[in-house]
């Protein structure tokens, strides 16, 4: 949890400290790239530290990954311009790649099937706790020590991390077996030959670098249609075809083709990359639509988003008593439906209606969402032996990251098309007409009102894009994964109603090679 709250805290402490940043170091244009960079890092190392989880164990991997981020965080304190913070953020970045995934698969190698809801529920919440503590602790240390501090404090954090991990963390054996062919004796754990597919690594860390800066730079740094824009996109998708063939003839793949051909996990990815798509709209646009339409300040709309991330732990902690009966398709399925609702009813609230309208919304969409991301997670894991865990978890979270990239752009776009057919084209993008509304004396009367109306009907328009990913996430369920996870018989414990015979009925696993 020490960990977890390294990559959890760092988001949303920093964001509360741009302007007292921007006024040190300059580099306004560029500023973006503080939080870019850094998903992007993440992002694109997740399925490289997934294979090599895999491949030496998740606790060298992890204390590596929380070296490097603490790494990171000294360099950025000591940026002396914009361009090297964003550097240092990358850096970041490469370790918190290591810290979000290896987690999140250790949690289910310790503990059974059973509790492992308990302890995603605790891992849940301590996202939870920084979305609330998060920008009030930045903006305490912003406004009365020194930004640098945002980043100094992640030092006795991840110093009583990485002691604790160094202590106490004893991963459970791995399965015993020749692996090197060499003939070892029954019970005699032979030393595993060692392949790791590095020109794979280096190919999709482009592949995805490419990708993601396309999609977060298109239509704000340079026009979706522009040189910049094409060529990225055509880069990435050179890229991304030598990555396949690559990956075809690896020996040990770092995103190995089983991933999309067995139906629970082809089905968890997508289920999942649909739920990155919609939270782009509670997460992005929410905060702009209190600030603009309800008029509130920036820790109040601060405040009205969070009320989803108290609610997402409580029903992430009580799935287990619900899949266990019905199965984790169905708990699944039964949460998207209720979020599918939820953010169907967002276009239907009054206008400028009260702050407790959207909060509740919010509070029914965390709990919703709690019944479908966390089965889905402990689900997959459970279908995979210990030798392939980490490469699907990461796989799950590489495509919930992507997905997320994709709808920020995408809804983005939707959001200034919006815009621009209530206010006119050349009406500028939704970030600068919320400033002009919060700049005193720009605009008064009916001018701020027909602004806020505009505002208005953007995020409801994006709301309604949320909707349809939800509606992808049911569709992928229901068409691809099986009615019953098939669970390994040794991870059953009596759970999801299945025995080993169903798991062999239900889908056959191919071997990972």
């Amino acid at each position: 949890m020490l960990g977890m709250a390294l990559a959890a805290l760092d988001g949303t402490v920093v964001s509360t400290a741009v302007p007292q940043i921007v006024g040190d170091l300059g580099g306004l244009s560029v500023f973006s790239w503080l939080f870019s960079g850094y998903l992007l890092a993440v992002t694109v190392t997740l399925p490289v530290y997934g294979k090599l989880s895999d491949t030496f164990g998740r606790k060298p991997v992890l204390i590596s990954g929380i070296v490097l981020f603490l790494i990171g965080s000294v360099l950025c304190a000591s940026a002396w311009d914009m361009y090297s913070l964003i550097a240092f953020r990358v850096v970041q970045g490469l370790g918190g790649g290591a810290l979000q995934g290896t987690v999140q698969t250790i949690a289910a190698d310790l503990y059974p099937l059973k509790e492992r809801p308990r302890i995603q529920a605790r891992l849940s919440s301590v996202w939870a706790t920084a979305a609330v503590a998060g920008p009030t602790a930045g903006g305490l240390l912003a406004g009365y020590a020194d930004w640098r501090w945002i980043f100094l404090v992640n030092l006795p954090v991840g110093a009583a991390a990485l002691w604790l991990i160094s202590r106490y963390l004893v991963e459970p054996g791995r399965p015993l077996g020749d692996r090197t062919g060499s003939g070892a004796p029954d019970g005699v754990r032979p030393r595993p030959r060692v392949s790791v597919d590095w020109a794979g690594a280096l190919a999709i860390f482009g592949t995805g670098a490419l990708l993601l800066t396309a999609l977060v730079q298109g239509g704000v740094a340079w026009p979706w249609l522009s040189a910049p824009s094409l060529g990225l996109f055509g880069g990435a998708a050179a890229l991304g075809a030598l990555t396949v063939l690559i990956e075809r003839r690896a020996a040990e793949p770092i995103i190995p083709g089983w991933v999309w051909r067995r139906r629970t996990i082809a089905a968890v990815n997508l289920a999942l990359g649909a739920l990155g798509l919609l939270m782009v709209a509670p997460t992005v646009f929410l905060p702009t639509y209190a600030q603009a339409v309800l008029g509130l300040g920036p820790i109040a709309a601060g405040f009205v988003l969070s009320a989803m991330t108290l609610s997402w732990p409580v029903t992430a902690a009580l799935s287990n008593r619900v899949y266990s009966r019905i199965g984790f398709r169905l708990t699944a399925v039964l949460g998207m439906t209720g979020a599918l609702l939820v953010l169907l009813a967002f276009p239907l609230l009054p206008f400028p209606g009260e702050p407790w309208q959207p909060a509740l919304l919010m509070l029914l969409l965390g709990g919703a969402l709690g019944f479908f991301q966390l089965p889905l997670i402990v689900g997959v894991q459970s279908t995979v032996p210990y030798e392939e865990r980490g490469t699907t978890t990461a796989s799950v979270l590489f495509v919930r990251q992507v997905g997320q990239s994709v709808g920020a752009a995408l809804f983005g776009a939707v959001a200034n098309g919006v815009l621009a057919a209530r206010l006119g084209a050349g009406s500028g993008d939704l970030d600068g007409l919320v400033r002009s509304l919060e700049t005193p004396g720009s605009l008064t009367g009916q001018a701020a009102d027909h602004l806020r109306r505009a505002v208005d009907a953007a995020v409801d328009y994006v709301y309604l894009g949320a909707a349809a990913a939800a509606a992808l996430a049911l569709l992928a369920l229901l068409t691809l994964a099986p009615r019953r996870f098939p669970v390994l018989k040794e991870q059953q414990d009596g759970e999801d109603g299945q025995s080993g015979e169903d798991h062999e009925r239900g889908e056959a696993r191919p071997s990972a090679g």
